[in-house]
């Protein structure tokens, strides 16, 4: 896309700059940081063990980053996960060659990072032994996942630039999609988000956010 340009974030890992819409994809105060805190150790870490296959759904696939720290993560614990990748723009392979990611964070990274991408939208890939990704280049409301989802990963751009995302409509959705004590998690701690996911059933709690952002949402159905 060319209204997407590559920036680097205080941890040194790389973010997207969305021109049009004046947003950054991640944490300027640190992509990786923030990515292994909000989604990893908040949303992952605490229900890793609780059955032999987790279904994840991110909305908000992005560069893929969420998708490779979780991928990563599933073969270090022995964990198998089904990741749902759910994106309406997905970005183009050239900007992607060029993110940082799999350099920073070592190990299978790269080997990971490639699998990811070279998966084709719509299909279903095998990342590692424990890991397979569907990405799905669409609209979340436009989206019907064929088994309950354990934990959702909320990483859409902010309400004050996509407010419709945020549509208490779609988190009702979300909720009826998702296995008992299936957990939601959000960098996002607006009081309004919070409210709504209340309204849908969501339990929902205020975590310390990661570096530079005081708070973040995690909810259980």
């Amino acid at each position: 896309m060319n209204n997407l340009e590559i920036k680097l974030s205080d941890d040194g890992s790389h973010t997207l700059y969305n021109k049009e819409l004046n947003e950054n994809y991640h944490s300027t105060n640190g992509a990786i940081q923030e990515a292994n805190h909000v989604f990893i150790k908040t949303g992952l870490e605490p229900i890793i063990g609780s059955k032999p296959s987790i279904t994840i759904v991110e909305m908000g696939f992005g560069t893929g980053l969420n998708a490779l720290l979780t991928a990563n993560f599933a073969k270090e614990n022995k964990q198998q996960i089904h990741y749902i990748g759910i994106e309406a723009f997905p970005v183009e392979d050239e900007l992607i060659s060029k993110l940082n990611y799999p350099g920073i964070i070592g190990g299978d990274s790269q080997k990971h990072f490639d699998k990811i991408h070279q998966a084709k939208w719509g299909g279903i890939g095998l990342v590692n032994n424990y890991f397979t990704l569907q990405k799905v280049a669409s609209k979340l409301e436009d989206f019907e996942p064929r088994k309950a989802i354990d934990l959702v990963y909320y990483d859409a751009f902010g309400p004050q630039v996509q407010s419709e995302v945020w549509d208490i409509n779609l988190f009702d959705k979300l909720f009826n999609f998702m296995s008992d004590k299936g957990v939601f998690v959000t960098y996002c701690a607006k009081g309004q988000v919070r409210r709504d996911l209340e309204a849908v059933g969501f339990k929902m709690e205020r975590l310390e956010g990661p570096p530079g952002k005081r708070e973040m949402l995690r909810g259980v159905k």
